[in-house]
């Protein structure tokens, strides 16, 4: 399998009328993925800090999105790491995304069982707070990949 290199990177992507190459397809899909996560955010948020219809048509979408997401963008980001020259899994900035990942991952892991069982132990508005921080972090990571 042919390795992206920074250079390659840089050119455009194919000619028009052809098929795009493996590093667009891989770097589209993280990015639908990566707007699957936000968007789950915000349904959770939806669902959290509002009353009545919101909640109701929020409430199938968001587990959906947040956790399609999810692994969409660990699955896509994981093969990009792998097929692209300089990139490795253990760069630091990849082991950053892997610890937000864990974190934003387990506290909506718990909000959706919150959600589900009507838990009223713990603030659903503190961990929708937890996941978008992690997520923004996550999505900050991912633009200025810092020591790459």
């Amino acid at each position: 399998m042919a390795k992206v290199t920074e250079a390659s990177r840089s050119t455009p992507s194919a000619a028009p009328g052809t098929v795009p190459r493996v590093y667009e397809w891989l770097l589209f899909l993280h990015v639908v993925a990566a707007f699957m996560v936000v968007t789950g955010v915000a349904a959770y948020g939806v669902l959290v800090f509002n009353d009545g219809a919101a909640v109701k048509a929020a409430l199938r979408p968001a587990p959906v999105l947040w956790n399609a997401g999810a692994a969409g963008v660990l699955v896509f980001g994981v093969w990009l790491a792998l097929y692209v020259d300089g990139y490795g899994l253990l760069d630091g900035w990849i082991i950053a995304a892997f610890v937000l990942w864990l974190i934003a991952g387990a506290v909506g892991g718990r909000l959706e069982r919150a959600l589900r069982e009507g838990d009223d132990s713990v603030n659903p508005r503190l961990l929708v707070g937890l996941m978008a921080l992690a997520t923004t972090l996550l999505l900050i990571d991912m633009i200025y990949k810092p020591g790459a």
